[in-house]
């Protein structure tokens, strides 16, 4: 392989123990590395006898055989990437060790099997301290949260940031990147985090309702392995990985194998829809895209109109430019809701679109003409910013359709209600821009913005990518028309 460029097809040797109901172990990495677009070889360290419901026993070959085993594939095939797994003695590990050190594999992603989703031990108390030794062999280790502390030396973390902690000291220990996983915490929140001499890079995460986690840590090392050998950096291939091994875990029960803990369906996505890159959910697009959005948001935060309006400082001159601005804003934006409404390929969307029309147009009478009157509004022109807002939108249906037209429309729900709800609790009674800020926070239109979050991810979640690129690039765009509709009102030429 030459330097710098990645293999098309990654070439990934898993070491590690066996599972003969085939969720996790070897079984489950060759199924990993496989559905994340690699090619799969395997050494077995230890023969377990093991089902969905736990271990029964454990056989380990010699460790002459082991070292065969390594030397007959390395001494013909180009390894493009290493996952280890269980090796369940510190005899294996020191063979392990030393075929690392001989053919220095470009890759080595190093999962440290001690205790198993089911609560079994499965390395000898002998063996950590050679298992430590080799963890600075390795590029990134993923350890499960009571791994994680046998590796430290610390207690069992119970929360959050005592799993963040020991991960950062393990990383700096070692001078590796460190996977920390909140698998194992109570609640519905599932974080995981890239930990190394970057920072730290946290992934949110969903407790999924299954018992279909048997092989877990197996599968997403292994498929680590395979989407960083691939090209990806690391970040990239935590965030793909998450979301195939999340859809690999919501459809496991279908696979119904046995009466346990039972196996992901690694394979899943594939069989729904061919190749290898996983189509998001609604709910993960609607949290990635919120996140992407919050430099926007803390921009939108920092401004002096933000600031101004929320405490109630703000030139009352500037408030009614701006009033008069966002109501030429409001006839164009009802226009293209119009047009969503008139595309929409579902009449519970087309309803949904017509109703936010009407409510744009009835917002401009009510709260706008109420400011300053039919005669001012008419009278206003609009400004540079408002005119390249409306280009924008009227450019995104006519050249995106639908799905593109409608993520366009998204941040003026999302970003003005998120500005609301956080202004509001500022005003009290005598707050000169009370009504409006009332108006952007209040239960009507939180509904709303959280319909309209729901249906253009829904449509996102349902494009093919290309388009669902277009979606995401049509969305930033508007987010910082939003914040540039809130930065215009002070700026010197509106002032003078």
């Amino acid at each position: 392989m030459s330097a710098g460029r990645a293999p098309i097809v990654p070439r990934v040797l898993s070491i590690a123990g066996t599972d003969p109901t085939g969720g996790a172990g070897i079984q489950a990495d060759l199924k990993s590395i496989a559905a994340n677009g690699g090619y799969g070889m395997a050494v077995v360290t230890a023969l377990v006898a093991q089902n969905t419901r736990g271990v029964r026993a454990v056989h380990v070959p010699p460790a002459a055989f082991l070292a065969q085993q390594l030397e007959a594939v390395s001494d013909d095939v180009r390894i493009d990437a290493v996952k280890i797994g269980m090796l369940g003695t510190a005899e294996v590990a020191a063979v392990v060790d030393a075929w690392l050190q001989r053919v220095r594999p470009p890759l080595v992603v190093l999962d440290p099997v001690m205790v198993a989703t089911s609560g079994d031990r499965l390395l000898d108390a002998d063996a950590e301290d050679a298992l430590r030794a080799l963890a600075s062999r390795a590029q990134l280790l993923t350890p499960n949260i009571p791994e994680l502390a046998i590796l430290v030396g610390e207690p069992v973390a119970d929360d959050w940031e005592g799993v963040l902690g020991r991960a950062r000291r393990l990383a700096e220990r070692e001078g590796v990147a460190v996977l920390a996983k909140g698998g194992h915490l109570r609640g519905q929140s599932a974080p995981d985090a890239l930990v190394d001499a970057s920072g730290v890079h946290e992934f949110p995460g969903r407790r999924i309702d299954t018992r279909n986690t048997h092989g877990t840590g197996c599968s997403l090392s292994s498929a680590l392995a395979t989407r960083r050998s691939a090209g990806m950096d690391w970040p990239e291939a935590v965030a793909e990985v998450k979301r195939w091994l999340s859809e690999s875990i919501r459809h496991g029960a279908e696979l119904e194998v046995g009466g346990g803990n039972g196996p992901v369906s690694h394979f899943a996505g594939l069989w729904q829809r061919g190749g290898t890159r996983t189509r998001p959910s609604p709910e993960e697009l609607e949290q990635e895209w919120w996140e992407q959005l919050r430099g926007v948001r803390d921009d939108i935060d920092a401004l002096p109109f933000v600031r101004g309006l929320g405490d109630g400082s703000l030139d009352r001159e500037a408030f009614l430019w701006y009033l008069a601005q966002d109501a030429l804003y409001l006839r164009d934006y009802a226009r293209a809701l119009a047009e969503a409404s008139r595309l929409a390929p579902a009449a519970a969307e087309q309803a949904f679109w017509a109703q936010a029309a009407h409510g744009a147009i009835a917002a401009e009478l009510q709260l706008h003409e109420g400011w300053l009157g039919a005669q001012a509004v008419g009278a206003a022109r609009p400004s540079p910013t408002t005119t390249a807002y409306l280009d924008h939108l009227a450019a995104a249906g006519a050249r995106g359709g639908y799905p593109v037209l409608i993520a366009a429309l998204l941040p003026c729900f999302w970003l003005y209600h998120d500005v609301g709800q956080r202004l509001q609790p500022l005003s009290h009674p005598a707050h000169p821009y009370r009504s409006w800020l009332e108006s952007y926070a209040d239960e009507a239109f939180a509904a709303s913005t959280a319909q309209a979050v729901r249906i253009v991810t829904a449509a996102a979640a349902g494009a093919e990518e290309g388009i669902r690129r277009r979606m995401q690039e049509a969305f930033h765009v508007s987010a910082r028309h939003e914040h540039a509709f809130f930065r215009a009102p002070l700026l010197p030429e509106v002032l003078r």
